[in-house]
């Protein structure tokens, strides 16, 4: 794909929603593509995250595993979708497992190029502060909905 369509796709990812063309391209010139074929491992649960990946291409299986062994479906992740936000931010260990589901492709962004867009674009870090907590936010929110159904 071309850097403008990686600019494209760049701008399509909620997190990254509203910054401007020129943002956008410096974080597409440094990120990386990787292309997965279907039944290939993007990441297992419980590793090391030290990057975020958007699906440019393709679709992903994510599971994670419960404390008696079993397998949860934690849905599917298509093209657009940011997955391990926060590793772009801070050490983390993946939450799921991602597996590909048919041939895919995704942009590979590593947290020292996300931590040089957020030094150099103060703006930047406002608007990704601000959606980071509303995300977390929305997850609480939804948790003690859960909560309140076991207790």
């Amino acid at each position: 794909m071309a850097l403008s369509d990686d600019i494209a796709l760049l701008s399509r990812v909620p997190l990254f929603a509203g910054l401007a063309d020129d943002k956008l391209r410096l974080m597409a010139f440094g990120a990386e593509r990787r292309r997965l074929v279907e039944g290939q491992t993007l990441f297992r649960e419980g590793t090391s995250a030290d990057c975020g990946f958007v699906v440019a291409e393709g679709s992903f299986q994510l599971t994670s595993t419960l404390r008696d062994g079993s397998v949860r479906d934690e849905g599917t992740a298509g093209a657009g979708t940011l997955l391990s936000e926060l590793a772009m931010i801070s050490a983390v260990e993946r939450k799921y497992t991602a597996l590909a589901l048919e041939d895919s492709e995704v942009i590979r962004i590593n947290r020292p190029l996300f931590r040089r867009m957020l030094e150099e674009y103060p703006d930047v870090a406002v608007l990704v502060d601000a959606r980071i907590r509303e995300n977390l936010a929305a997850m609480i929110t939804r948790m003690k909905g859960l909560a309140g159904r076991f207790a």
